[in-house]
């Protein structure tokens, strides 16, 4: 059976505390997600830490295809991975 009138969602702010998680206007009472100030600022420091005090070339060297076949295989999930997207590749 379907309904004549569809259910009106929960507000964000709604859904969000009755989940538990918090809400759009005070998401320190609980997880907060994708695009948080908090979460920006751990991730800017990360990087920061990570390039003052790692061997980025080194990492870069290990990273890099150990075979022809591997490198063929990379290529292809590249362009398998940029057909998806919807920005203009090279």
């Amino acid at each position: 059976m379907i309904p004549s009138k569809p259910a009106k969602p929960a507000s964000p702010q709604t859904a969000s505390t009755e989940s538990g998680k918090g809400s759009a206007t005070n998401p320190a009472k609980g997880q907060m997600g994708e695009g948080s100030y908090e979460g920006t600022r751990d991730y800017q420091k990360s990087i920061k830490d990570y390039l003052q005090e790692a061997d980025v070339q080194r990492d870069a060297r290990a990273a890099r295809p150990s075979s022809a076949a591997e490198a063929a295989e990379l290529e292809r999930a590249e362009k398998e991975g940029k057909s998806h997207s919807r920005a203009s590749g090279e």
